[in-house]
Order: C-alpha cells, then sequence, then structure tokens
C-alpha cells in the first residue's frame, strides 16, 4: 500500500479504534440507515421514470402536448393565472392577496361596534372612574368612528390635549421648523447688543455634546459666537439688553405659580428650571428672560467681554405688556405685524428694541419642530406645549398670546376637517381646566396624524410614549399587562381628571386609535389602571 494510502487509512482508523463501543454502534446504525435511504431514493426514481436529460419522458411529453394536469389528471388551470401566496406578515392595513371570506373585503377584518362595546362597557362602567366618563375608539384606513361613549361630549382633557397643540403646530409650520435664538447690534446705540428670545423653551445654558441639530440650541455656542464677532469689529466692552417682543399677552398661565409651567415668555433657558433637571415638575424662576439675560452676561465675561450693568428689557417692554384694560390678553385680531412665515424661523421679532431691528452678529437654532413636538408629548412637556401654541398663532397672523394661541390651533384644526364643535382651547399644555375637548376629536386627531396624506404629522404618532418602556407611561402596565409594548398614547392627569388617548394594532392587525376620559375621579391610580385596561381591551380583542 502506497505511503499516503496508509497514511489516509491510519487516520480514519484512530478515531475509530478511540471510539467507546456505543459510539461505533451508532456509527453503524447511521451508516446503515443512510444506504437503506439511498436505495429507497434510486428505486423511486427509477420507478418515476423514464427520464431523458433530467426531465420525465411523461412530462416532456405532456408539456408539449400543452396539458396541465390537476390534482384528478385532468387538464388544469392555467398557470398564468395561478393564484399567488398571501405573504406570512401582510403589512398592517395591506391589503390581502384574495378577499376576506367573511367580509368581503381586501383587508384585515374591522373590528365592530358591538363587539367593542361587548369589550370596553364593562369597563367604563368601573367605579373607579368619575360621573364623566367618555370614550372612542376610530379605524384609521377608513376614519371611521368604530364605537362611541359620550364620544361628543366635552370634557376637561388635561395633557392630552397636546395632541392638538402638535398637530396644529406640525400642519401650520411644517416638521422642519426650528426655533431661532439671536444676539443682534443695536442699530443706534453703538456698544449695545440685544439678545433677542425666539420662544425657543429647550435653549440650554448647559453644557452639550454632539453635532449640532443632535441636542437642543446651547446659550454657550451663542456666547462662543458673540465674543468672536465683537471681537472683529474691534468691541470688548457692550452694554446687554433682552428682547421678548415675539410673544404678547399676559406671560402668566392661570395656574401659575407651579412647578408644572414657568411663566410663558420668548426668552428662557433650561425651563427657568432652578434645578439641574430637564423634565418634569421642578421649581421655577419667577423671571425666565431676565435669568436667560443674566446667565448670557455671565458667559460672555467668562470669554473675555465686559458686561457693563445688569441686563436689561427692551422690545416688548417698551410698548407695555400687550394686556388690555381688564387685564386680559387681546386675541381677537389678527396681529399683521407678527405673522411668521410656514417653515420658516418663527418670524422677526425688533431685535434691538423699540429702536428696530439690529445686524444679527450670532445665533443658534433648536432642534427641528418634530423633535420638539415628540418630547412635548413623550414626556408631557408644558413649556414647549405653549411655545408651539404661539407659533402657530404667529404662523397663521394671531397674536402670540393664550386667546391667540386658543383661536389659531381651533382654526387649524378646523381647517383639518376634525370635529371641533364644542371644543374649547383655552391653553396648549392642557393644565387649564376651563380646557374642553371629546374623546371624539382626539380619536379622531390621531387618526389624522396617521393618514397617508399628512406625512408632516408622523411626529404626533412616534411621540406617544409606550406602555411600560418610555415617557409618562413608563410606569404603568406591568410585566403581565397585554397592552404593555403595545399600547401607546397620551396621558393627561389634573386633580379629578385621568384622560388616555393614543393607538393600538388590534389582534387582527387593524390600526386603531382611541382616547378615553372621566371627569371627577377620587382615586387618580384605580382611575388611571382603568383606563389602562381599556386600552388593552382594545388591543387584545378582534371584536367583531
Amino acid at each position: 500500500m502506497p505511503d499516503e494510502a496508509r497514511w489516509r487509512l491510519s487516520g480514519w482508523l484512530g478515531p475509530w479504534r478511540a471510539a467507546t463501543v456505543e459510539q461505533r454502534r451508532t456509527g453503524l446504525l447511521a451508516a446503515g440507515s443512510a444506504v437503506v435511504g439511498l436505495a429507497v431514493a434510486a428505486t423511486c426514481v427509477v420507478a418515476a421514470g423514464p427520464w431523458d436529460s433530467g426531465q420525465r419522458t411523461a412530462e416532456r411529453q405532456r408539456a408539449a402536448s400543452g396539458a396541465h394536469p390537476g390534482d384528478d389528471g385532468r387538464p388544469g388551470p392555467d398557470p398564468a393565472r395561478a393564484p399567488g401566496a398571501s405573504p406570512v406578515l401582510a403589512p398592517l392595513g395591506a391589503p390581502l392577496a384574495s378577499p376576506n371570506p367573511d367580509t368581503g373585503e381586501r383587508s384585515v377584518p374591522v373590528p365592530t361596534g358591538p363587539g367593542l362595546a361587548d369589550a370596553l362597557e364593562p369597563l367604563l362602567r368601573d367605579d373607579a372612574l368619575g360621573p364623566l366618563r367618555a370614550g372612542a375608539v376610530v379605524d384609521v384606513a377608513t376614519g371611521r368612528q368604530l364605537y362611541g361613549a359620550k364620544a361628543g361630549t366635552g370634557a376637561i382633557p388635561a395633557s392630552t390635549i397636546k395632541i392638538a397643540t402638535g398637530v396644529a403646530a406640525l400642519s401650520a409650520l411644517g416638521p422642519g421648523h426650528r426655533l431661532t435664538t439671536r444676539v443682534t447690534a443695536a442699530p443706534n446705540a453703538p456698544g449695545r447688543i440685544v439678545l433677542v428670545g425666539g420662544g425657543d423653551p429647550t435653549l440650554t445654558a448647559r453644557a452639550t455634546r454632539g453635532p449640532d441639530g443632535s441636542h437642543p440650541a446651547s446659550l454657550r455656542q451663542l456666547a462662543d459666537q458673540t465674543a468672536r464677532a465683537l471681537r472683529a469689529r474691534g468691541e470688548h466692552t457692550v452694554r446687554l439688553d433682552y428682547d421678548t417682543s415675539l410673544y404678547t399677552g399676559t406671560s402668566r398661565h392661570p395656574i401659575l405659580p407651579n412647578e408644572n409651567l414657568a411663566p410663558v415668555t420668548a426668552l428662557m433657558v433650561d425651563e427657568g428650571r432652578r434645578d439641574d433637571s430637564d423634565r418634569g415638575p421642578a421649581d421655577r424662576v419667577k423671571d425666565p428672560a431676565a435669568e436667560a439675560a443674566r446667565a448670557f452676561a455671565r458667559l460672555l465675561r467668562d470669554r473675555g467681554v465686559k458686561v457693563t450693568g445688569d441686563p436689561r428689557p427692551t422690545g416688548a417692554s417698551d410698548k407695555g405688556d400687550g394686556r388690555d384694560a381688564k387685564g386680559g390678553d387681546k386675541g381677537g385680531k389678527h396681529d399683521k405685524g407678527s405673522k411668521g412665515g410656514k417653515g420658516g424661523e418663527g418670524g422677526t421679532p425688533r431685535g434691538g428694541g423699540a429702536d428696530g431691528p439690529g445686524r444679527t452678529l450670532a445665533s443658534v437654532r433648536s432642534q427641528p419642530l418634530s423633535s420638539l413636538v415628540e418630547r412635548m408629548l413623550t414626556y408631557s412637556d408644558n413649556d414647549i406645549a405653549e411655545a408651539l401654541t404661539r407659533h402657530t398663532a404667529r404662523a397663521t397672523g394671531h397674536p402670540a398670546s393664550f386667546a391667540g394661541g386658543r383661536a389659531a390651533v381651533t382654526a387649524r384644526l378646523k381647517r383639518l376637517g376634525l370635529p371641533v364643535a364644542g371644543a374649547h382651547l383655552a391653553d396648549g399644555s392642557g393644565l387649564d381646566r376651563a380646557d374642553k375637548v371629546s374623546a371624539g376629536l382626539l380619536a379622531q386627531l390621531l387618526a389624522r396624524a396617521a393618514g397617508p396624506d399628512q406625512p408632516a404629522l408622523r411626529p404626533v404618532l412616534t411621540g406617544l410614549p409606550v406602555a411600560g418602556f418610555t415617557g409618562t407611561l413608563r410606569d404603568r402596565y406591568g410585566e403581565e399587562s397585554v397592552g404593555r409594548g403595545v399600547v401607546r398614547a397620551k396621558t393627561g392627569t389634573l386633580f379629578g381628571v385621568n384622560t388616555l388617548a393614543g393607538t393600538v394594532v388590534d389582534a387582527d392587525g387593524r390600526l386603531l386609535t382611541f382616547a378615553f376620559l372621566t371627569n371627577g375621579s377620587t382615586d387618580p391610580a384605580a382611575a388611571q389602571r382603568v383606563l389602562d385596561r381599556l386600552a388593552s381591551a382594545v388591543a387584545n380583542c378582534g371584536c367583531r
């Protein structure tokens, strides 16, 4: 035997000799099974023949004759007309390959009103809910309300009104709109600069990381730019003023003072928070604009610019506070002088107070409106909500005030064809108990945001908290809850008020929107649990 063959044989026999008796028996059994399998396969091939060039002779002859066998051996249908198989996981709401045999529809089944009533009405009768309890479920694909319980009755919505705020802002300004904070050189006062508020409540004096656009606008970056611009002009000593004229009317929300909202002004940093938090309740400064200007002055001094005196207000302060003789804010007429443009930078404030606009020395921009809307909804950010209401007002020719915002948002929703009859949008955040919104309107708002003809409104959906995981729903929906990870919804809570409005994909794969509201509840935790169970019930049933 040649050496090479002997070497190969010893390589095969070595492991065999080292194997145990049980291992050898297993190997012999496997080899025997393989031989038997090959023999059976060969027999089947011969029996199915004769063969010619890889094709059975009988098949070739049948193909040449044009015959196509069916299951019974008779000519079958033309392969060109053979029905295609449906995908294993069809897109949500996408047509199936063939109509549903029960309904005739070419999409996943639509829940029925009686089916939804069977699932929801026992929960709506729960004693944990207040005297006023309302609900609505809408099918996104058709826009049709499938279920309603006092769906047209106005109720205090609390923070679910932010859904309306987001829809109005996105439709008026566009998802790419950004809010700009500027520093200008006063045209008729050498050595005087003005910090011009752009209505950006997310402007931060804290350190930021990452590229521009991935974080809120930075007051530090604005100071860097300003210091460089002043050095280029040969100026080393300045007087700093600040301009809040972008907004009109009172800055005082009816709920103030309150740790859930700062005074509503066009200039603030870190939402006027006294601590290092960036969401949730916190003690707020009394004058956010003045505090922002002082922080900016300190940053300029750190960069070698001498700032004389304490920053002082200009702009709106030179013209009064915009309140009428009765102490309210005037919002009945359009303020053409403050009108902004769709997709622009939020209008042009005076930038130099009563002296008129000055040359821009530096500017920073917020994240896009889409990100602001998402943040507002995920964390129920009241400061962003009130700011977006005023920007909606400016973009549509209304005064940037509480009354102007109310008129502007209502007009935008009406323009979108939404059922606003009986609605009263007193503010953008939902903190005002004068707000009145129906469950039907909230569900239709979400359905409109999901519509194929409204891609600009998508951030309203992507900003909704995920049950058990994000935002204000992070600590709700336990491990065993059906709705955990499935329900996406905006929460709303005031004293005696609990609301929930969002989206689910039901057990049949149908995308639905819902809204459940209760007023007059006495146990907020128990009321929340019932609302969570209502949303889970919509997700868990086909309801037909």
